[in-house]
C-alpha cells in the first residue's frame, strides 16, 4: 500500500501503490511491506531468523541485495512472494487483475512528477471521503 501525508493525516491509496510499485526494487518493496503490514525490523529478524544488521543492510540507501535463500526467507515471514519483492508484482496478477481503463490510469499516474501524483491522490482521498459520508 502507498502512503501519503494529506491534510495532517497519513492516508493509503490502493491505486497509487500499483502506479509506485512499478518503479521500486527490493529495498523499497521490501520497506513499502513492513509499513503495510506494520512490522518492525527486529520483529521481522525475529520472523525470518535473519539478523537485524543483515536486513538494515537490506534497506539501507545501498540496499544490498539478499541471496535468495535469505529473499525466501523474507518472503516467507512476510508471507508474499519473492517476486513481490523484487518487482512489486506476483505473476502479473496484479496487472492481470486490472481492467483496461485502471491500467490506464496507472500508467498516465506513473508520468506524473511527485507533486502532482500527491495532488492526485489527494483529490481521491476526497472523492473517497465524500463517498463514506454519504452513505
Amino acid at each position: 500500500m502507498y502512503y501519503y501525508y494529506a491534510n495532517q493525516e497519513i492516508v493509503k491509496c490502493q491505486l497509487c501503490y500499483l502506479a509506485y510499485v512499478g518503479s521500486m526494487g527490493f529495498k523499497e518493496n521490501l520497506k513499502s511491506e513492513l509499513a503495510y503490514q506494520n512490522i518492525l525490523v527486529k520483529e521481522l529478524a525475529t520472523m525470518s531468523g535473519i539478523g537485524k544488521a543483515t536486513l538494515n543492510n537490506y534497506l539501507s540507501a545501498r540496499g544490498y541485495m539478499p541471496s535468495a535463500n535469505a529473499a525466501v526467507k523474507i518472503a516467507r515471514a512476510l508471507g508474499v512472494s519473492v517476486e513481490y519483492l523484487v518487482t512489486g508484482e506476483e505473476n502479473g496478477s496484479v496487472k492481470a487483475s486490472m481492467g483496461p481503463e485502471i491500467r490506464s490510469l496507472v500508467q498516465n499516474f506513473k508520468l506524473l512528477n511527485e507533486d502532482d501524483r500527491k495532488m492526485i491522490t489527494s483529490i481521491m482521498q476526497l472523492f473517497k471521503n465524500r463517498r463514506q459520508r454519504g452513505k
